[in-house]
Parts: structure tokens; C-alpha cells; sequence
């Protein structure tokens, strides 16, 4: 288990890779953002992506996946405040095998709650060509080691 002490600034970690199908693209996209683009092959190809792209939101899921398979399953974490500066760089397309990697920023004492840390972290996934798809910042909650 890592605690909170041995979460340190400049760490990189790196999350595995997920092969992006369409159909799970499609489901998903039915089921939260159902956009032409993203759920009917049709109109994708006929939208300015050329074809079915994936949801920034199932992005973010597949990272989520990820993060908690490679990293938070084996931490104290507490969960978050919340995230910043989500950005969508380039479209996800099926067929793409996209890599996850997070960094830690900076890593703070909670000034309130003595038995927890403030960790702020970058998150990125890179597709099979090296092109960014997606960054976002934020910040993690994590348990103090028990004294």
C-alpha cells in the first residue's frame, strides 16, 4: 500500500494502454453522448472527423480505467476535490491503442486534516503515433501512513 509519504513530485507513472473498438465507442457514446459522430457510422463519415470518433468523456473513462487498474488500486487514496484544464487534443478513433501515463506535480499536507495529502498530478494519453489525445489536471486525496 502507498500512503501519502511515498508519493513524491516528478514521479511519472506509467498506466498501460487500451485498444480502443468501435463498438464500445458506439455504446458508450449511445448511452452518454450521443453525438452523429460518435454513434452512426454514416454521418460520421460524413462530419468534419471523417468517421466515428470516440467521446472525450470515454476517454477520460478508459484513463479512469487505467489509473485504478495501475496505481490507485495499490494506494490510500481518499478520492478528489475535482479535476482541471480537461483538453481534448486530437480525435480517438477506433482502432487506436491509446498509453496512459500520470505525474505528480506536487504533493502538499492537507492544512486541515492532519491525516491525509493534497496530490497534484498530470494525467496525458498519447495514441499509437505519439499525438497527445488528452491531458488533464488535477488533484488527489491520500491517507497519512497510520502512526
Amino acid at each position: 500500500m502507498r500512503y501519502f509519504e511515498d508519493l513524491e513530485a516528478g514521479a511519472v507513472y506509467e498506466l498501460g494502454t487500451v485498444e480502443v473498438d468501435e463498438d464500445e465507442v458506439i455504446d458508450f457514446a449511445t448511452r452518454f453522448d450521443p453525438q452523429p459522430f460518435h454513434i452512426d457510422p454514416v454521418a460520421a463519415a460524413e462530419s468534419h472527423f471523417g468517421g466515428i470518433v470516440a467521446s472525450g468523456w470515454h476517454t477520460c473513462a478508459m484513463f479512469m480505467r487505467l489509473f485504478v487498474d495501475n496505481f490507485t488500486k495499490d494506494t490510500a487514496s481518499m478520492g478528489s476535490p475535482g479535476m482541471e484544464e480537461l483538453r481534448w487534443l486530437a480525435p480517438v478513433r477506433p482502432g487506436d491503442r491509446l498509453t496512459a501515463t500520470f505525474e505528480i506535480v506536487s504533493t502538499r499536507p492537507s492544512a486541515s486534516k492532519p491525516d491525509r495529502g493534497l496530490v497534484a498530478s498530470q494525467w496525458k494519453m498519447t495514441n499509437q503515433d505519439g499525438v497527445v489525445v488528452m491531458t488533464l489536471r488535477g488533484t488527489g486525496i491520500y491517507a497519512r501512513r497510520p502512526t
